[in-house]
């Protein structure tokens, strides 16, 4: 499996990448399966420096703020507008409600939205879906938010989406190959529950859960993204680095 990271500032764009959105690629049957992890705001720009964002096979939505989701407006233009012509559905994972939030980001009729494009489903059993097998977990968040877990031929890649602290994350990042944690909240500050995670609590929750290797992300611009990193290497001796836009791994 390959993972790129297309964007990972944290909460909005900031002048170094995109929002959240990260890729996903591995052979199956033939051909390379492309699946998204979010597509927040700024993301589908950069996503075509790496694939033609018409071989994306499904897109997983981790939760509905807008620095997760909203650029599916323009991939929703993209796709239907196309010079090739409109091009066929594609699965897009994500909590209930997705169809019509994404609707009304767009001033589409509810009833049909961006359906003709879009495969919306709902969050719900493990699944897979090519080489992939998926599970989202509920973590919490002020709106409905989930983990994911993707894994592929023993490879394992969790992904914390935005969370605060909680017991479903050590199910999701149980013996990961790679742990994509959002390092938000810096230690010291009076940080509202149940909102996101510190680099601490990354690095706490990567020991715990046995992972191979740390990757931080979604670290807003207002914030020194090497607090977090410090805050992670006092707990958590293994592989650890800050996510960066334009960063491959290939596991």
């Amino acid at each position: 499996m390959r993972l790129t990271v297309v964007g990972c500032s944290g909460s909005y764009p900031g002048p170094e990448s995109p929002a959240s959105c990260y890729l996903l690629e591995a052979e199956h049957q033939g051909r390379t399966w492309r699946v998204l992890l979010d597509l927040g705001s700024g993301a589908l720009g950069a996503l075509q420096r790496h694939v033609d964002p018409l071989t994306i096979d499904a897109v997983l939505l981790s939760h509905l703020h807008p620095d997760h989701c909203m650029d599916l407006c323009g991939y929703h233009v993209l796709r239907r507008y196309h010079p090739k012509g409109p091009q066929e559905r594609i699965p897009v994972w994500g909590p209930a409600g997705t169809a019509e939030r994404m609707a009304l980001a767009y001033d589409l009729p509810l009833e049909s939205g961006m359906t003709g494009e879009f495969d919306f489903r709902v969050w719900g059993e493990e699944f897979r879906f090519g080489p992939f097998e998926v599970q989202a977990v509920p973590v919490v968040h002020p709106v409905p938010a989930f983990a994911l877990r993707v894994a592929t031929q023993g490879t394992v890649v969790a992904y914390t989406g935005d969370t605060g602290p909680c017991e479903a994350l050590d199910r999701v990042s149980a013996d990961a190959d790679v742990l994509l944690a959002e390092a938000s909240f810096q230690e010291g500050d009076v940080n509202p529950p149940d909102l996101h995670l510190t680099g601490r609590e990354c690095g706490e929750l990567a020991t715990r859960a046995g992972v191979r290797r740390l990757l931080l992300t979604h670290v807003p611009p207002w914030h020194d993204p090497e607090v977090a990193l410090q805050e992670a290497k006092e707990v958590y001796s293994g592989p650890l680095e800050l996510a960066y836009a334009g960063q491959v791994l290939e596991l």
